[in-house]
């Protein structure tokens, strides 16, 4: 989001901080300037924001004044003075004055009807006649050229500047061509609607409409409508502005691929308060230019609507839990009672003092992310800045380390030594998503207002995420990736959520090289199966098996599940191609998912070390072909089953097929490796544990090439 600091001035004629001051200052506070660029020619500087989405009342200049304002503990501008907008091109001031509308008699309001008062809680209209359309001219000029926002006409650059402003949509209607009053309605199924972006759009039962009496004229909250925009011969304007249930209006904007700026704060909760504001400036601006309002402004209130948004009940604040959560600070005066009481009102809150040091704080209309009274004191800590706060140890006893949380260190120090880089992914998934990767037939739980279907449910997998992060870094030619990450998956139901302990491990290599005994085509496969081997080699474990079942998932021939006494305990492999294709990933992606909360019952294996050997290691390769029946694990298990003291290490060092010449058998070189920590190792002793290594191999149904 771009911020111009001129117009932040504009609402703080008083500050006297620099710009890059300022900047730093808004980023302590969590109000992220990313970029400062100076704009030359007492014109300021550029801000390019990023804005959390929980933070819709500062996606707008006067909501960042506002921060700014509380930071600095100065006075903020109002928006309305007297009921007259503050705004320095306004030529007419006064249109809502005592005297505001042209004598000609009386007028009766405006009709406005809501027909779905669950999804428009209020709805405010302002009619305007004998206007001039115009190109738009002083700040509205100024600011949208160092904005590089594009100019339209007076109207509708009202509206934008508006919506730049305060952070409020608001829209005007050719009031010419209007047949009746405005309805408030949701869409006859399959019914036409052109909007303004030129396209024509099919209706669905569910998108809520601003209408006349005749036909749709708008998509609630998204767009407005062709046939009711204002031209160059407009002569009477109908300004709007409401309040949409952001579900609503997320709903209508991702099913019809509209993401509009005005949908970007309705779908995110916008100020119910604001509409009535933000319908006053639209009309000052506009008859700036000429013309004059007539009838009183209607405003149509859902009490309902204002009673979950505006009217929420009063949060009781003591001023002793603000010191006991926050601790001590590097001034020694701390937090005091006047410190809470000026913060929370420049933020906009009322403040009511109780008994003792308890307030009941009114919370605003613009902070729907105020909900409890942790929610204040993070807003107290946060507006004094983090690194206000002295850092003290807590004290003994307090803090106790989680019951896995060395076995978390170890994984993560494991991996870390493996090359494995630590990520983090979202906690929300798409349903497609979901379907396909959870291995458990558990359920899923989808959010009550998601921001879009793409993020509709809790992850029931940490799968998704890594495959995402695994396109990402390829889509940006990073073409050799690891990553892991360890965290909670989701299952259950919304009335009993399931949280469990999961790892996902995600590869992906464009080397081309082998590493002996596989092939370059089949290393990534086995690294990822011997980094699984590697952790699960942490803990003091049941005996670890493989199947070659696996979930769907993973491409069928190239996938595993990894067993501990039998029970499936993690699924690694490749990527399915239909997947990948459907991703379009740029090379093959290996995957890992490794079950935490069932690994995390068995404690971690006790290390212990011995001195090494001062004796000579010997070494002895036999090189055996085997029915492709007789796996490895067999081969490791019938050696270790001789109790062979000094034997250190067997080793596969290569494997060799050729399926056309000998069908049905590969060629395997075994390496082994003898040591005494006594003695010097003996021919005849090394000559009879290899005279047993090859009867064991044998029995196996191995052959002894010469």
């Amino acid at each position: 989001m771009k911020i111009l600091t001129q117009w932040l001035r504009h609402y703080l004629p008083t500050l006297a901080a620099t710009d890059r001051q300022l900047a730093d200052d808004l980023t302590l506070r969590g109000i992220a300037v990313e970029g400062v660029h100076d704009l030359g020619s007492g014109n300021g500087s550029l801000f390019e924001m990023d804005i959390t989405t929980n933070r819709v009342d500062a996606m707008n200049h006067y909501g960042i004044a506002r921060e700014a304002a509380t930071i600095y503990n100065l006075a903020l501008q109002p928006l309305l003075a007297k009921e007259n907008v503050i705004l320095s091109e306004a030529k007419n001031p006064g249109i809502f004055s005592e005297a505001p509308q042209k004598p000609t008699g009386e007028h009766r309001p405006f009709p406005v009807h809501i027909e779905a008062p669950t999804l428009c809680g209020r709805f405010t209209a302002q009619v305007l006649r004998n206007v001039t359309i115009a190109p738009s001219t002083g700040s509205i000029a100024e600011y949208f050229t160092l904005l590089e926002q594009k100019q339209i006409s007076n109207a509708v650059d009202a509206s934008n500047y508006t919506l730049l402003g305060m952070g409020h949509p608001t829209h005007a209607f050719d009031l010419d061509k209007l047949e009746g009053g405005i309805v408030i309605r949701l869409a006859h199924k399959g019914e036409k609607l052109k909007l303004l972006d030129g396209t024509e759009r099919t209706l669905e039962a569910d998108d809520l409409v601003v209408a006349d009496e005749k036909k749709a004229l708008a998509l609630a909250g998204v767009m407005g409508g062709w046939d009711s925009m204002i031209t160059a011969e407009t002569k009477n304007i109908l300004v709007e502005a409401a309040w949409f249930d952001p579900a609503t209006v997320r709903r209508s904007s991702r099913r019809h691929l509209l993401h509009t700026d005005a949908s970007h704060r309705f779908e995110r909760g916008a100020d119910f308060n604001a509409a009535p504001v933000a319908n006053r400036l639209v009309s000052e601006l506009i008859l700036a230019s000429g013309g004059h309002a007539e009838g009183p402004p209607v405003d149509v209130i859902i009490p309902e609507a204002a009673a979950r948004t505006a009217s929420r009940p009063a949060i009781q604040l003591s001023v002793r839990q603000v010191q006991r959560h926050l601790g001590t600070t590097l001034d020694p005066a701390g937090i005091t009672r006047d410190i809470v009481a000026q913060y929370l009102t420049a933020l906009g809150c009322s403040l009511t003092a109780q008994s003792g040091d308890i307030f009941s704080v009114t919370l605003p209309s613009w902070r729907l992310d105020l909900e409890r009274e942790i929610d204040l004191i993070e807003e107290v800590a946060r507006v004094y800045g983090y690194n206000g706060f002295a850092n003290t140890l807590p004290m003994p006893g307090i803090v106790i380390n989680h019951p896995t949380a060395a076995k978390q260190a170890a994984v993560r120090t494991r991996l870390l030594a493996l090359g494995f880089s630590e990520s983090i992914s979202s906690t929300f998934t798409s349903q497609q998503d979901a379907d396909l990767f959870s291995t458990q037939d558990k359920g899923t739980i989808a959010l009550e207002n998601p921001l879009s279907e793409e993020v509709g449910l809790l992850r029931p997998s940490l799968v998704p995420g890594m495959v995402t992060m695994l396109g990402h870094n390829l889509n940006r030619d990073v073409r050799e990736v690891r990553l892991f990450e360890q965290g909670q998956v989701f299952t259950g139901s919304a009335a009993q959520v399931v949280e469990t302990e999961q790892l996902a491990l995600g590869l992906t290599t464009a080397e081309t090289h082998s590493t002996p005994p596989h092939s370059a085509e089949d290393r990534p496969f086995f690294e990822i199966k011997g980094t699984l081997e590697s952790i699960l080699s942490l803990f003091d474990a049941g005996q670890l098996t493989f199947s070659a079942k696996a979930p769907a998932w993973l491409q069928s021939g190239r996938a595993a599940t990894a067993q501990l006494d039998g029970q499936p305990i993690a699924h690694f492999g490749e990527l399915a191609s239909a997947e990948a294709a459907r991703r379009k990933l740029r090379q093959p992606v290996y995957l890992a998912q490794l079950d935490l909360e069932k690994l995390f019952t068995f404690p971690l294996r006790n290390v212990t070390a011995r001195e090494l050997s001062r004796f000579q290691a010997v070494g002895r390769d036999f090189s055996f072909t085997f029915p492709d029946s007789v796996q490895w694990l067999s081969i490791a298990r019938a050696l270790e089953a001789l109790n062979i003291a000094e034997l250190q290490s067997i080793k596969p060092i290569e494997v060799w097929r050729d399926p056309k010449k000998f069908p049905g058998v590969y060629s395997l070189l075994v390496r082994t490796v003898f040591q005494s920590h006594e003695r010097t190792l003996r021919d005849e002793e090394l000559a009879d544990w290899s005279r047993r290594i090859i009867e064991a191999l044998t029995t196996l149904g191995g052959t002894l090439r010469s």
